[in-house]
């Protein structure tokens, strides 16, 4: 089907609503975590998988839904992805138990990863030429970042004004548009079912694997750390992964070719996406509880804390990291980056029971949105520029599987070192509050290494060349998944 400039535009303008959506799911979900918590009765390592179930499933659908899309037609699967990510919504908003929000979440997940991962391949398909593609991944980007701040501030309203049930709820009406408009606007694509191969099997053991490993960690701190079913699942986790490396090292269309690792610049940015996402993770996590359990913010009060970081990020993300890196290359910006994160996390370490907005919480969170702003491209661009033309969706599904992947772990081991720290003092006799913060205190200084480790992994192993050519190429600038991860 052949597309006129104006339809072009027109139809990525649906691609970046279906992307408003998740984003927005994604920080829209942070601000309500303590009112959640309080209406169902989680606890606070529990309460992670609000989170979690999303972040699995999300990150192990990302490479499977590239897939199907390409087998099965990308606007098919756009469609089914928002479809199910809508109805995923409507469950999640109606919920009244933990199993019943984890279980719609973990649904979601599902459709938030096909709709990433469809959009960013549809965007790829419809803009060929180097400047319009670059063009239209920089609008992609924006909405991804930008959709952060709209989430925070969005997420604060609705649970002040209504409850944190209309965070889900008003992901209904946008969801029947994105559905309407993609029918009329989005180009017919038959795929590729006749000459391809679905790995199944790939997919059901990673995500497995994935699943378990978390769900070890996550309860690591109640059943203990060398606990038969601690050490039991992770053995199973495992034991999964080396299946899935086994299949794909033998299947005719694996989920992910294992020579693709062989490209140095790809590896590293995986190692050094798993390392910031789980630092990220855990700064939008506990930091939201700490302004609200502990300094006794509002929702509200809360998003509007975030929304300096927010708006810095989305800056630096659209534009003036792409400018950093045509003048220094990828690896000033992206180590520079993540320090400037690692000392806002150090910062956030230090914040006491009885702190104050601009003393202790406002230069956390400008350090922060600097440095992710400023690393994230880079980050994207070192995946790319030493990768084949024909592999550039599946090395961005790769990353950003790792961003959530990372993400997932991240968080549940911070959680875990933060619960395990407060029990400890609380046990001891120390002031509860006191008790609290100090858990958070571990969790900010343990997210801080993790951060430095990813600049100094970055710096060390990270090729200098050129990632301009892949840039203009590929113009993989933003891909929204990574963006979503980390905001």
């Amino acid at each position: 089907m052949t597309m006129t400039h104006r339809s072009r535009w027109l139809a990525l303008l649906v691609l970046c609503l279906g992307d408003l959506m998740i984003v927005l799911d994604t920080t829209i979900v942070n601000v309500a975590l303590p009112s959640i918590r309080s209406d169902l009765g989680f606890s606070e390592t529990s309460l992670a998988w609000v989170v979690n179930a999303y972040v699995l499933t999300f990150g192990g659908f990302l490479l499977l839904g590239g897939r199907l899309g390409d087998l099965y037609g990308q606007r098919r699967l756009f469609l089914l992805g928002i479809a199910l990510f809508t109805a995923a919504s409507l469950a999640c908003g109606i919920a009244s138990s933990q199993a019943f929000l984890i279980g719609a979440r973990a649904v979601q997940g599902v459709g938030g990863a096909v709709v990433g991962v469809v959009a960013l391949s549809l965007t790829m398909t419809l803009f060929t030429e180097p400047a319009e593609r670059a063009k239209a991944m920089g609008v992609i980007g924006f909405v991804a970042a930008g959709g952060g701040s709209i989430g925070v501030l969005l997420g604060g309203v609705l649970t002040d004004l209504l409850d944190w049930h209309w965070i889900f709820l008003v992901n209904l009406p946008v969801g029947a548009v994105v559905v309407l408009l993609s029918v009329a606007l989005l180009p017919e694509d038959g795929g590729q079912a006749a000459v391809g191969r679905l790995d199944v099997a790939g997919a059901v053991t990673v995500t497995t694997a994935s699943m378990l490993a978390v769900y070890a960690i996550v309860g690591g701190n109640d059943a203990g750390w060398t606990s038969a079913r601690t050490l039991g699942l992770l053995a199973v986790a495992g034991a999964l992964l080396a299946a899935f490396l086994a299949i794909e090292s033998r299947t005719v269309a694996p989920l992910v070719p294992l020579g693709l690792f062989r490209r140095r610049n790809l590896a590293t940015a995986n190692v050094v996406g798993v390392l910031w996402a789980a630092a990220m993770f855990a700064w939008f996590f506990l930091s939201a509880l700490y302004l609200q359990l502990v300094l006794g913010y509002s929702p509200l009060e809360v998003g509007l804390a975030f929304l300096p970081a927010n708006l810095i990020m989305a800056a630096f993300s659209v534009g003036l990291s792409a400018r950093l890196v045509l003048r220094f290359g990828i690896k000033p910006p992206l180590v520079v980056g993540l320090s400037v994160a690692a000392l806002g996390l150090l910062l956030f370490a230090r914040a006491p029971v009885d702190g104050t907005f601009v003393v202790d919480v406002l230069p956390s969170m400008l350090l922060l949105g600097l440095g992710a702003g400023t690393a994230f491209n880079p980050v994207l661009l070192a995946a790319m520029s030493d990768v084949d033309p024909s592999d550039a969706g599946l090395a961005s599904g790769v990353v950003n599987t790792a961003f959530m992947m990372g993400g997932a772990l991240g968080l549940a081991v911070l959680a875990s070192l933060a619960a395990s720290r407060t029990d400890a003092l609380a046990g001891a006799g120390d002031d509860p509050l006191a008790a609290l913060v100090a858990g958070y205190h571990v969790a900010f200084l343990v997210g801080a290494v993790f951060a430095a480790g990813a600049a100094v992994v970055g710096g060390l192993l990270l090729r200098t060349g050129s990632p301009v050519g892949a840039a203009d190429e590929h113009a993989p600038v933003a891909a929204p998944a990574a963006e979503t991860a980390c905001l």
